[in-house]
């Protein structure tokens, strides 16, 4: 069989974007396990430095997306690394004796897509590649709860009538870039949601986007591969339709955010930890929370995610050879990451 693409054809690459916890990865391990016979690589960008992301994908690396087509960018946002692991990323892949006949990017939480859709615009990969579409999830529970913008249109009177307002927060301008990008939203966790929860998080969204764009409901990750691959979308190409708070700024920055890991020691219970997580979450403000922990006299890591007070655990495979570091990266808002509060947290866990 014949490689599907030839010199002149562009590898489609799809764009997975969404705010932190919102389902990017499991989205990305069903796609892989469900390629309808592509041969697919994946380039994931972690914001903090421990791989979790990377770590749940390689665990599902199969022949239609072998390991070395999983590949980790962790040297900060990938819209502010273009350069130095963006493009040699993509020259790699390209110049493979094999070329993936599909590119999955899975952007941090932070990102901003639109400086990452401009990158497609660089001579050395413009013929090469093109943006088959960009995908947004959007968690349906917290977006019906209104937590980015409870009230759109009000805060937009405020701004517009006078400019010397500021009404938005930090996450919601990322929340908003995210979905103004897309071609194509996705409401995750639709089950938590529910059908009343499902309609909220629809008018919200109707309410930010440009153009109308479909909105689908997603749980644990489950859709068909034909509504999210192969829309065609020629993204790069059509910038002007997909508006930024950040058009005309050179660059952005992350200080709106820290991150902090926290080396933990070997425990007995995950109960007192799990607890612990969702203290953070109520009275320090965190958002996000995953990581890996050592349970004494298990051979599994336990795998740990959370998004806000909701915490998810499962032991997920063997540490094997791999040194039993119990390790949980840390995501807020700027002024609510206080390493030493969140640390004495973590580390008050019995062991």
């Amino acid at each position: 069989m014949t490689n599907p693409h030839s010199d002149l054809a562009k590898i489609p690459v799809t764009v997975i974007t969404g705010f932190l916890g919102a389902g990017k990865t499991t989205l990305v391990r069903h796609l892989m396990g469900n390629a309808g016979g592509r041969k697919l690589a994946v380039l994931v960008n972690e914001f903090g430095t421990v791989g979790v992301d990377g770590d749940i994908l390689r665990q599902c690396a199969d022949e239609n997306c072998p390991d070395e087509n999983i590949v980790e960018l962790a040297n900060g946002c990938l819209c502010c690394t273009v350069a130095d692991d963006f493009i040699p990323t993509i020259e790699a892949l390209m110049a493979r004796p094999q070329k993936p006949d599909h590119i999955l990017i899975e952007t941090s939480g932070l990102a901003l897509p639109k400086p990452l859709l401009k990158a497609f615009d660089w001579p050395a990969i413009r013929s090469k590649i093109t943006v088959d579409g960009v995908i947004a999830l959007a968690d349906a529970e917290a977006v019906a709860a209104g937590r980015f913008a409870p009230d759109v249109a009000a805060v937009d009177a405020q701004r517009l009538a006078d400019d010397s307002l500021d009404h938005e927060t930090p996450l919601s301008e990322v929340f908003e870039d995210q979905i103004s990008c897309a071609d194509l939203v996705l409401l995750s966790k639709a089950d938590l949601a529910g059908e009343a929860g499902l309609a909220a998080a629809r008018a919200v969204i109707d309410a930010e986007v440009p153009r109308k764009l479909p909105i689908l409901p997603l749980t644990e990750g489950v859709i068909d591969p034909k509504i999210v691959l192969g829309l065609n979308a020629a993204a790069e190409d059509d910038l002007a339709a997909r508006p930024s708070h950040h058009d005309g700024a050179d660059d952005h920055e992350h200080d709106d955010f820290d991150t902090v890991v926290i080396d933990l020691p070997e425990i007995d219970d995950p109960a007192p930890l799990i607890a612990a997580i969702e203290r953070l979450a109520r009275e320090q403000n965190i958002l996000r929370v995953k990581g890996h922990i050592a349970i004494t006299g298990k051979p599994m890591r336990l795998l740990v995610q959370a998004v806000g007070e909701r915490v998810r655990h499962q032991f997920d495979r063997p540490w094997g050879a791999d040194p039993r570091r119990s390790a949980l990266v840390v995501i807020g808002e700027h002024d609510d990451v206080n390493e030493e509060a969140i640390r004495a947290e973590l580390l008050g866990v019995p062991a």
